[in-house]
């Protein structure tokens, strides 16, 4: 049963309203429903299951292409409510899709980016034992993610929202055998602070876990506050209903957005996540998921600049761009000393996602210029990154290594992966015309408007940038070949990807092209986020572009000499080597948080051990000091009384004893209980961490039909 509702006119395509509506509620279903067959898929044929996989995600990109259309005809937004069912105590339950250009901008992005890496994975996955595990996450991760954007309230959102992290969970410790021989291939970092991948998956899934707890707690206090958790009801709601409540709302749910998206000081899980495979990587973690707190942040930002009227919203619009203006200086240093390729591009990532930040907190002075900032370069920098994720892939998989130093002089040998890789780093850079120059320069423009000291800093880690992107180009395919490489090479081992080079080439040409017709484009974006025409876009401001521009010269230059002229030397000394240790150690923030929370829980795990076994061993030491005791006492008393009595005595004193015995018997009993009870539920949940899949599928199909019961009970009256 449900009822739908709209709030703009009707539209003339394909049978109007109700295609847009199919559309969008196909793209998000396809993929969950490809999910769930994909076992039954497995026992027929491996390629069925395949092609089904890269089918499913296919329909959804196409679903969502058919909604760009809204874009150009307006009447923005449309939304859809439906209601599900009738609580006694809670009302009416809805779910709900919102369409307006957040949402169909953002939903085309992860649907194609999403497509390439399928048909990419066919390649880099092939042979792999565990594929039916592996397509039943991606798919489901993208029916998740897609749920999450056309989300119409926040409750919905955070469905999508879990349902991607536990799926993202599940893809970092996809190898998670963590066997020894594949330290070269999928593990994360170097002493000491080396990683195997379930442990990189349970770090990802504890530290977003911190950040979605305070985006739970901003939830109730909306709800409280206001009565609503709907997108286009909150900025209404919130200027009749002002209250010293929505700020503290706003700063939790960013915190939500912080841990998702990686920002500081929640930032340290998404370098080690590239222990997943580089297809992963690409999808998850740099082109969508990691994306979902950006788009979180945006919705945010749109309503606090409502609520702006009525209440001070300036501590959250502060509180946004300076967390992203320091996590993008901080992991821009980090990645100029990265040993490893797919980590330098983990850290530039978060930088990245810093620059988007960035922009929305200067939604403050203009919301719609700085929205369609971020969005711009989400846009950008979801196309560039895929492109350099799985040309890193592709490096790794014909390398066999993960490190630098085991690669060099590639260019000989895959002058297509080069030619790729080139180009979206380019655009990684902000070299001009690539599209993530003219991104990259919205956001300096708009943060230069709200902050100058901020535009200095992201000034100022946009030559690190061009820094180690040129490094990573450098040390991947010049200078002279590593013994790897050699040996690789002499067996007639190192080669282009077939399939598997078509994405990333697709990506890193789109990526110029886009970059050729950026100008068009960006104007076309903010007239898109702008409200009703009550922000028009300023002219060029020349200044940043050419401080830009002079900022990226100053970086590419010296790597230029160093990493690929080889004509400069690396810089040596005693305070260069510290500062290398420096950011190659993460600024010791990664230390911190084991030393403050990962090693103190075990510690605390093991002295409650050792008093348990403590307080277990005193008691039986007492209860039978105590036993032996009493028994001498009725010795002595024995001789005094006469022998009748004493028999008596006596035997009752044996009753005693053995009854003694017997408590003793039932503590430990319920000792062991407690013991085999924790052992049977740590195995259970272990079974879950090893991904046995009919295990887990069991378990979830088990509680939908429990909730699906309770829902039926309650609605028919129980």
């Amino acid at each position: 049963m449900c009822s739908r509702s709209c709030t703009a006119a009707p539209l003339h395509f394909w049978g109007g309203r109700m295609s847009v509506e199919f559309f969008a509620n196909l793209a998000w279903s396809v993929p969950v429903i490809g999910a769930l067959l994909t076992p039954l898929f497995s026992r027929i044929s491996g390629r069925l299951r395949d092609v089904g996989a890269v089918a499913a995600c296919m329909i959804s990109a196409v679903s969502a292409t058919f909604l760009l259309h809204l874009l150009a005809e307006g009447g923005l937004p449309v939304v859809y409510r439906y209601k599900w069912v009738s609580l006694p105590a809670v009302g009416e339950v809805r779910f709900g899709i919102l369409l307006d250009p957040l949402s169909v901008v953002m939903a085309n992005v992860v649907a194609w980016i999403s497509t390439l890496v399928f048909v990419y994975s066919l390649g880099y996955m092939k042979g792999d034992p565990s594929l039916t595990r592996y397509w039943f996450f991606m798919q489901l991760f993208v029916g998740n993610m897609q749920l999450l954007v056309f989300s119409e309230n926040l409750i919905q959102m955070l469905v999508g929202w879990e349902g991607v992290g536990v799926c993202s969970y599940a893809l970092i410790g996809f190898w998670y055998k963590d066997r020894k021989e594949d330290y070269l291939r999928c593990w994360v970092g170097e002493p000491p602070e080396a990683y195997p991948p379930s442990h990189c998956g349970m770090k990802a899934f504890i530290t977003t876990r911190v950040g979605d707890v305070f985006m739970l707690a901003g939830m109730l206090l909306l709800a409280i506050t206001l009565g609503t958790l709907s997108f286009t009801e909150l900025p209404e709601t919130g200027l009749r209903n002002p209250s010293s409540l929505l700020l503290p709302s706003l700063l939790f749910l960013y915190v939500g957005a912080v841990g998702k998206s990686a920002q500081l000081p929640l930032m340290e899980w998404l370098p080690d996540a590239m222990a997943g495979p580089t297809s992963v990587s690409a999808l998850i973690h740099s082109a969508t998921m990691v994306k979902a707190g950006v788009y979180l942040t945006a919705r945010l930002a749109l309503i606090s600049a409502a609520w702006a009227e009525r209440i001070n919203v300036a501590p959250f619009f502060e509180y946004v761009m300076w967390t992203g203006v320091l996590t993008a200086l901080v992991s821009a240093a980090q990645a100029m000393v990265s040993v490893e390729p797919k980590k330098t591009l983990a850290y530039s990532t978060v930088s990245q996602l810093g620059y988007m930040m960035a922009a929305l907190g200067a939604a403050s002075t203009s919301p719609q210029l700085s929205v369609a900032s971020a969005m711009f370069h989400l846009v950008s920098h979801a196309v560039f990154k895929a492109s350099l994720f799985l040309c890193a892939g592709a490096v790794i998989h014909a390398v066999e290594s993960r490190f630098y130093r085991h690669l060099g002089g590639l260019g000989r040998h895959m002058r297509l992966t080069m030619a790729a890789m080139f180009l979206a780093s380019m655009s990684l850079a902000g070299v001009p015309p690539f599209l993530g120059f003219w991104s990259k320069d919205m956001i300096l423009s708009s943060v230069l408007e709200a902050d100058p000291l901020a535009f200095v800093l992201l000034l100022f880690t946009a030559s690190l940038t061009a820094f180690y992107t040129v490094r990573m180009l450098g040390l991947t395919f010049f200078g002279e070949e590593s013994d790897q490489v050699k040996e690789r090479a002499e067996r007639h081992e190192l080669h282009e990807a077939s399939l598997m080079l078509v994405p990333y080439l697709t990506l890193a040409v789109t990526s110029l092209l886009l970059g050729l017709v950026a100008p068009q484009l960006e104007h076309a974006i903010v007239h898109l986020f702008q409200a009703h025409g009550s922000e028009n876009h300023k002219g060029e401001n020349l200044l940043v572009p050419v401080l830009s521009i002079t900022a990226i010269a100053i970086g590419v230059t010296p790597a230029l000499l160093m990493y690929v002229k080889r004509a400069l030397a690396i810089p040596q000394g005693r305070l260069t080597e510290r500062a290398r240790s420096l950011f190659l150690r993460r600024l010791y923030i990664n230390a911190l948080y084991y030393k403050a929370f990962a090693n103190s829980t075990v510690m605390l795990g093991l002295s409650v051990g050792r008093l348990d076994k403590s307080i277990d061993n005193a008691y039986s030491v007492y209860l039978a000091n105590s036993t032996v005791k009493l028994g001498r006492s009725m010795g002595r008393l024995d001789g005094s009384l006469d022998k009748a009595y004493s028999v008596y005595l006596t035997g009752l004193v044996m009753r005693l004893v053995k009854l003694a015995r017997g408590a003793e018997v039932v503590v430990d009993s319920m000792l062991y209980g407690v013991s085999s009870i924790a052992v049977n539920v740590a195995e259970a949940v272990r079974k879950l961490h090893r991904g046995v899949l009919g295990y887990n599928i069991t378990l979830w199909l088990g509680g939908g039909l429990l909730i699906m019961l309770l829902v039926i009970l309650l609605s028919a009256g129980w």
